[in-house]
């Protein structure tokens, strides 16, 4: 099952426009995916309130696992929006 570690870059973390591209990516994934502070536990990624709920502020490292149809390219996706600042995503 893979899973990424990943340092929050977006200054507003995973609240507002960071959460909402965030939970819709996961949303359109194929594969099963949760979220969560490396040491703590995980909530499913589809879930807006669930994800915003984990008061993620930037600089702080998040677990994602997947599991499914196109994992990889699901977790791709969203390190890609969790490590992009948010005046460019």
């Amino acid at each position: 099952m893979p899973e990424r570690v990943v340092t929050v870059v977006p200054e507003d973390g995973l609240h507002a426009r960071p959460a909402s591209k965030f939970v819709e990516a996961a949303g359109e994934a194929d594969a099963e995916i949760t979220v969560g502070r490396v040491d703590g536990d995980q909530v499913n990624a589809v879930s807006m309130v669930s994800v915003t709920r984990l008061d993620v502020e930037p600089g702080e490292e998040v677990r994602l696992i997947a599991e499914g149809d196109g994992a990889e390219a699901a977790l791709d996706e969203l390190v890609r929006i969790l490590t992009t600042p948010e005046d460019e995503l």
